[in-house]
């Protein structure tokens, strides 16, 4: 297996549209959020922008897949913005690899984040999910 070059970065960009925002979010009419770019929003952003830089270390029938984020958004961005978040790859941390994410817009720095991603086999994953999905067998079932 190979792994991205140390110090390596990738980029994610993104027009801000009525959908990436905050006020967009609400599942409740209760639930109120400012009309600015979501923090939600802006980690899938850095998701993106790290996913680019392991991309030609996989192997058919892999993916890389997100497994921590921890994520500062220090500044607001309004609709019509673009953002751009730039990955850079760290190394190593056991089986995952570690990325530095900063996303900024044309004011400047709006959040940083630091990241892990691991490799994971696309067929091993769906299995994975539909055993989840599948009903689970009642006690009696079990004991049969």
């Amino acid at each position: 297996m190979t792994e991205p070059v140390l110090d390596s970065t990738a980029t994610g960009e993104l027009a801000i549209s009525a959908s990436d925002l905050a006020s967009a979010l609400p599942l409740d009419s209760c639930d109120a959020f400012p009309a600015v770019f979501a923090t939600a929003r802006m980690v899938a952003l850095m998701e993106i922008a790290s996913a680019r830089l392991m991309q030609p270390c996989l192997a058919p029938g892999q993916l890389s897949g997100g497994i921590s984020v921890e994520a500062t958004h220090s500044a607001p961005t309004p609709p019509g913005a673009t953002v751009t978040a730039t990955a850079r790859y760290l190394g190593r941390d056991g089986k995952l690899f570690l990325f530095k994410v900063v996303a900024s817009d044309d004011a400047g720095e709006v959040g940083r984040a630091t990241h892990r991603r691991a490799i994971v086999d696309v067929e091993r994953l769906q299995g994975s999910v539909a055993r989840r999905i599948a009903p689970s067998p009642t006690r009696n079932e079990r004991s049969a």
